[in-house]
């Protein structure tokens, strides 16, 4: 034995410290006991969640921000299946997170023993890598590779298992090597072929999204389209790869997308996609691209290779990470005579047209206006974190995300992921002011992770759009079924109350003047505040109410 004979659970506890980890999200179970004594001794910080799909997305906060895996553990059996929408979510935003979960002892696997759960068959068809480790020994083997695993090539999720025995295993074994991750870059026949396809187009757009950027990268790619003067829009909540007050920016593949946006992919000829997949909400449908073969000139350019070809036959295929693909972007040339600069004041033109008109929605609190009003007072490093539903539309329509690593949505569109992201993001950067916004339903998906905010002292401004529905349900309802309401109605609590008995600070707000006092006194107590804004319940979307959209419906029946 050598002089670094550790048990399992030190062991692994020390990978985490080599890796760079400072922060870990948990719910504690008496499956990796062994564990959390190990965490007791070591510098790092450890939140304490109280559901863990909640933990497993403070940790893809954290993986957001920092570029690095997010760490999270929860226990076995019901511990294990509460964090799976925590791994669906980062598998489709592609996010590297690396969740433990406690396992039953050994000699009890496949007896059905107390909590038991195959994780290779639970999470293997949405996580990157699941494995279950039976020798204390091998632990640095296995973290070194799931940090590998998490952050090259298109990144997502790893599980491992760890029973419980195994933890109190003690081995003599070295630690692995911080990780960084390989990053593919692209060739320069590649480089030079993108720069003779811009030369000769008449109408081109770049498209930004995907994960695996850096600021460096979004730097590059801003420099990039203000020599070549190219128009840019942004994929489906990945606004802060570039600035939305820009004078190229073109705005959001998203619900509720600009329709002169739409018109302008599809008569483009050609796009540059980077870092994204082109999935089906900014694809709008997978209408805006003919699958397998665009009508426009597509240079895809994505960090794993299964991804290009998977859905749309690019006429360009660059196999690279975007930070790589970003500084390969300092060596090309932009034409003597650059074409479309016309086209690209105009696409900002629209833009800002949208971006800054707010159409009237029903009641007497107007969500555009309150946008506009916290557009105006955020400071540019705000971090904004939502959920899903349909208050969502107004937060990429109105507001203007200006720096790298500012926006925390889900493109999976998942209920409740506002509220964790924002407690794992000020966990992170107590310095920074941190939103979070939720509906009515969405914020009950995940509400009590406020109490982890009040408990850490987290002082975040979660505001619930409260409309008394499950809103994007009753839309599509009536699109379908007009005049049918079923199963979407909602009895809601005092969301502001709520506040106050978790110990924090609410707010209520049943008109539009009076949104800017209340958030001015939520930032001002220093306490995790709710600020509860009950809205109409017809105000559906930005464009339509639920109203129009039932007539609308019901004349098209007729």
């Amino acid at each position: 034995m050598t002089s670094n004979n550790r048990t399992g659970a030190r062991i692994l506890v020390d990978q985490l410290v080599a890796q760079g980890v400072r922060h870990v999200f948990c719910v504690p179970g008496e499956s990796y006991l062994s564990v959390l004594d190990a965490f007791y001794d070591a510098d790092i910080e450890v939140t304490v969640c109280r559901q863990e799909a909640g933990a497993v997305m403070m940790a893809d906060a954290s993986a957001r921000l920092t570029g690095r895996p997010g760490i999270v553990f929860v226990t076995r059996g019901p511990g294990a299946t509460n964090a799976s929408p925590g791994i669906h979510i980062a598998e489709h935003d592609s996010s590297p997170v690396i969740l433990f979960i406690g396992q039953v002892q050994r000699d009890a696997l496949e007896r059905g023993a107390f909590q038991e759960m195959d994780y290779r068959a639970v999470y293997g068809s949405f996580a990157k890598w699941v494995v279950e480790i039976h020798d204390a020994a091998r632990i640095p083997e296995f973290v070194s590779r799931a940090f590998h695993t998490a952050m090259q090539g298109r990144p997502g999720p790893v599980v491992i298992a760890l029973p419980e025995d195994m933890q109190n295993d003690r081995a003599g074994v070295a630690d692995a090597l911080r990780v960084e991750p390989a990053v593919t870059w692209p060739g320069q026949t590649q480089m030079a072929e993108l720069q003779k396809l811009i030369w000769a187009a008449e109408r081109p757009l770049v498209i930004l999204g995907g994960s695996g950027w850096s600021a460096a990268a979004r730097a590059s790619v801003q420099r990039f389209a203000e020599r070549f003067d190219l128009p840019v829009a942004c994929s489906f909540r990945r606004l802060a790869l570039f600035d939305g007050d820009h004078p190229n920016f073109a705005g959001e593949l998203a619900l509720g997308m600009n329709p002169k946006l739409r018109a302008r992919v599809e008569s483009a000829d050609l796009v540059l996609l980077v870092g994204g997949r082109m999935a089906e909400i900014p694809s709008q449908g997978y209408e805006l691209f003919d699958i397998p073969t665009p009508r426009q000139k597509l240079v895809h350019v994505h960090a794993g290779a299964e991804e290009l070809g998977r859905v749309y036959h690019p006429a360009l295929a660059i196999h690279a990470s975007p930070t790589a693909f970003a500084a390969a972007l300092e060596s090309l040339q932009p034409p003597n005579a650059i074409k479309w600069s016309a086209a690209t004041r105009a696409a900002n033109a629209d833009y800002r047209v949208f971006s800054d008109t707010a159409p009237e929605n029903p009641g007497p609190v107007q969500l555009g206006e309150i946008m506009l009003w916290l557009r105006e007072r955020l400071p540019p490093d705000a971090i904004i974190a939502n959920g899903a539903g349909n208050y969502t539309i107004w937060i990429g329509r109105f507001l203007r995300f200006r720096r790298y690593g500012t926006q925390l949505g889900p493109v999976s569109g998942s209920m409740g992921f506002g509220l964790p992201a924002a407690v794992g993001a000020k966990r992170l950067h107590p310095e920074r002011m941190v939103v979070a916004f939720a509906g009515d339903g969405c914020f009950l998906m995940n509400g009590q992770e406020f109490a982890t905010a009040v408990q850490y002292d987290l002082p975040i401004v979660v505001i619930v759009i409260d409309n008394g529905n499950y809103g994007t349900i009753r839309m599509h309802q009536e699109r379908r079924f007009p005049g049918r309401v079923s199963a979407t109605a909602l009895r809601n609590p005092d969301f502001a109350a709520l506040a106050r008995a978790y110990g924090g600070h609410g707010e209520t707000v049943e008109r539009t003047e009076e949104f800017a006092p209340a958030f001015e006194r939520a930032v001002a107590t220093g306490l995790p505040s709710i600020i509860h804004v009950k809205v109409a319940t017809d105000a559906s979307t930005p464009t339509a109410s639920l109203t129009q959209l039932r007539a609308s419906a019901l004349a098209a029946k007729k």
